[in-house]
């Protein structure tokens, strides 16, 4: 379990950085893992950048 638990932290980690690690998201135990978390780390960058654009409209 926790190294599940890094795996998915890793992943969100390398998402927000905006690079992938290829090896560790094809590893054959934790590799779900992380690249779930690097979707949930991508959704929240979109998420951020979304929020900006809405700011940034509402004071155009």
């Amino acid at each position: 379990m926790d190294d599940a638990l890094v795996a998915y932290g890793a992943g969100r980690v390398d998402a927000v950085a905006g690079r992938r690690d290829a090896e560790r998201a094809q590893h054959p135990v934790t590799g779900t893992d992380y690249r779930r978390g690097f979707l949930d780390g991508r959704l929240d960058v979109f998420r951020m950048f979304a929020e900006v654009r809405r700011i940034l409209e509402d004071n155009a």
